[in-house]
């Protein structure tokens, strides 16, 4: 038997999740109420009230209340949950949480539920659950299901939602998950450009002991990489993929954001880092790239991913941003320079291949890099280049623990 959190806005969708309430009772399970609502009293006795939660972040809400301003009260309620969530993650008295709600509720259900770790079941039930719920989910494993219907009131539709989110939460704490498999983690940032390079390198470090996680540089990869080395369950990284500073410094669609590369310093986590794929910049169909970019060189990789490929200045500020960024790790980090090409598409005779590009990198990587720079004259694809990031990873992990 397991307690599941049922965390909503109780003053108006207390009949919703009371419903969802019994059922799950009736799966065998126990619940805990939670209330995040901030207009009228609540419709339904909760474990935990508004204030409780308020409390965790030393809120004061009885003033916000007061102001009837409805963004106000939900702005402060999506920073008090996570924290108040946590606390009861943290203690051990809840294995899932599950939530209904229309924008606001959806809002402080999904805040709340970003701040728990991965693999906790976390489940929202939501007007807004199609389209792109990105900002609701973040990087973490939250199930969103559309409610189709508005969450307001019992009906035959909403019945038959709410009774599969409230069996679907139960089948998810009900389930026995054996993650670990007595092996460290490694991550590795991956593109279709680099894929070579780190599959062969991923063989090397699990021949070595490892479980190798790789992820997909879109962006939203790139981010979840870094969730999870910021977690500490990570021994080493394999950062041979910084793409996603080419999106962020030239404006294309697949950035992960300024702090991409921070996790690793935070974690205090030992590195290998390389500019894999940082001579192009990622836009959808040809149409959609900018006017201002019409006299740069383009590469079409589908009808709808156009590449473009990074100039001279550009890659000087990348390389000096993954220098910064590396200098910043206290653990051991060694950049490695792929003096060849830095994707399969920047090698001699390439689409991408520009070597004063390629030269403002590396001497900006030099220039400002205070860790250990090692030069490769190779592809990133080669197996030569592969093997030494992975060796090199391995040695560094080794003088870290």
């Amino acid at each position: 038997m397991a307690t599941i959190a049922i965390l909503g806005t109780l003053d108006s969708k207390a009949d919703e999740h009371t419903f969802v309430a019994d059922r799950i009772r009736e799966r065998g399970h126990q619940v805990v109420l939670i209330d995040v609502g901030t207009g009228g009293e609540p419709q339904v006795a909760p474990d935990f009230t508004r204030y409780d939660v308020a409390a965790v972040t030393s809120l004061d809400l009885a003033p916000l209340m007061e102001r009837h301003d409805r963004g106000e009260c939900v702005v402060a309620m999506s920073e008090a949950a996570p924290a108040f969530l946590s606390q009861l993650v943290e203690d051990g008295k809840i294995e899932g949480v599950i939530s209904l709600g229309g924008g606001g509720g959806t809002a402080i259900g999904t805040a709340a539920m970003r701040a728990l770790p991965i693999g906790f079941p976390k489940l929202m039930v939501s007007t807004v659950a199609s389209g792109n719920t990105a900002h609701y989910v973040g990087t973490k494993d939250i199930v969103m299901v559309p409610s189709i219907v508005d969450v307001n009131g019992l009906n035959r539709i909403s019945r038959m939602i709410f009774t599969r989110a409230a069996g679907a939460i139960c089948g998810m704490v009900e389930a026995q998950v054996d993650s670990d498999s007595g092996k460290a983690l490694i991550v590795a940032s991956m593109f279709g450009n680099t894929t070579t390079c780190v599959n062969q390198a991923k063989a090397i470090l699990e021949e070595a002991g490892y479980e190798v996680l790789v992820f997909h540089a879109t962006g939203s990869g790139g981010q979840a990489m870094e969730s999870l080395i910021e977690s500490g369950m990570v021994a080493g990284v394999l950062d041979v993929t910084t793409t996603e500073w080419a999106d962020e410094v030239v404006g294309g669609v697949l950035s992960a954001g300024p702090t991409r590369m921070d996790a690793m310093s935070q974690a205090k986590v030992p590195a290998i880092v390389a500019p894999g794929c940082v001579d192009m910049a990622n836009f959808g169909a040809r149409e959609t790239v900018p006017d201002s970019f019409e006299d740069r060189t383009f590469y079409i990789h589908n009808p709808q991913v156009t590449l473009m490929r990074t100039s001279a200045e550009e890659c000087a500020e990348i390389g000096r941003i993954i220098a910064t960024k590396s200098n910043a790790n206290s653990a051991p980090v060694v950049i490695l320079n792929p003096l060849k090409a830095v994707s399969e598409i920047n090698g001699e005779g390439q689409a991408f291949y520009d070597p004063d590009a390629d030269k403002a990198l590396f001497k900006a990587i030099h220039a400002n890099a205070k860790v250990e720079v090692i030069d490769i004259n190779e592809t990133v694809n080669s197996p030569v280049f592969a093997r030494a990031c992975a060796e090199k990873l391995l040695e560094l992990i080794k003088q870290s623990t």
